[in-house]
């Protein structure tokens, strides 16, 4: 059942995190023939709170409105990886899961999801940025870095801003089926179902090293990217046998020659297509995977997409298609 929703807010809430919520379930469609929800905004700390933009909102509902909740949600909001959290909002979490409410939190609200402890031992995600310290945080939550939102049982976690509205129409999905989610998402006018995952949104930045001793070799590979490369070149190129080469490879650089190359390759596709018009045939042999089939692969394991769909999202609709 999902017919009564909870947005918990706590103080610097995000706006537009909160009104994610409010749009999926807060709104009267059933002039539409589709579900109306029992839908409340519920502070957390106090009548009034503050909003990361500047204002207040203020709500006459209390923690008392979560224990008639069927899905308790949990926006983000500034600092959540920071602050300690009041027992009483952990204790109403808690008791949410134990009586069979599910719980979900957009972006950084799986912090507060965390310190409750309801990601112990559970596949759970976030906003890129903040994956790393989640999963200090709490060791015991498998923080997936790479999607957009998990449904692990009682507990859905998503991924920064706009994911919280991919998680909210799954949510939609499960309880009503694909019809209801499809009329929500063409109200909002957005896709009721986004392929791939959030890698495609991470910058990764070209791993620096600790020391010299592989870092003119490195250059070249970057320089080369076109080329076919063995670990035997690479180590002469180094003027190491191929056992020392790739030893210091890996002490440098924390990965695999192999493994360098690909991901660079992998970046350097991504700039060609956000920047060129170049096919992806050329492109393929610009980046050292010589043909599309082989770049297509190695884009939808590194990025859960294609090329082309990664150009038609960094570009627009308008961007070249030509299949690969």
């Amino acid at each position: 059942m999902l017919n009564n929703v909870a947005a918990l807010l706590l103080d610097e809430v995000h706006p537009f995190e909160l009104g994610v919520l409010c749009e999926v379930f807060g709104l009267d469609r059933s002039d539409e023939g589709l579900p109306v929800h029992d839908f409340a905004v519920v502070s957390a700390e106090g009548p009034v709170l503050r909003t990361h933009a500047g204002f207040t909102i203020s709500t006459p509902h209390g923690l008392d409105r979560l224990e008639e909740a069927d899905l308790i949600a949990v926006p983000a909001g500034s600092h959540f990886a920071a602050r300690d959290y009041p027992e009483e909002i952990l204790d109403a979490l808690r008791r949410a899961v134990n009586r069979g409410a599910r719980v979900m939190s957009v972006c950084s609200g799986a912090y507060v999801l965390g310190a409750a402890g309801l990601l112990d031992g559970r596949r759970c995600t976030t906003h890129w940025r903040h994956a790393d310290e989640l999963a200090r945080r709490f060791p015991r939550a498998v923080v997936e870095p790479d999607v957009l939102y998990v449904d692990e049982g009682p507990v859905i976690t998503s991924a920064g801003t706009a994911a919280g509205i991919d998680a909210c129409l799954h949510l939609v999905r499960q309880a009503y089926g694909p019809d209801a989610a499809n009329a929500i998402a063409r109200r909002m006018v957005v896709p009721p179902h986004r392929d791939g995952g959030q890698a495609q949104y991470i910058k990764r930045p070209l791993p620096r090293t600790r020391c010299d001793t592989v870092g003119g070799t490195l250059a070249w590979m970057e320089r080369h990217l076109d080329r076919e490369m063995t670990v035997e070149q690479l180590a002469a190129q180094a003027h190491m046998s191929p056992r020392t080469f790739a030893r210091r490879f890996q002490q440098e650089t924390g990965t695999t020659p192999y493994r360098w190359l690909l991901r660079q390759r992998v970046l350097l596709a991504q700039h060609l297509l956000e920047t060129s018009d170049e096919t992806v045939d050329t492109i393929a042999g610009r980046t050292g995977f010589g043909a599309a089939a082989a770049l297509r692969h190695q884009f939808v394991r590194s990025l859960g997409t294609t090329p082309n769909a990664y150009r038609r999202t960094f570009r627009g609709p308008g961007a070249m298609t030509e299949v690969a």
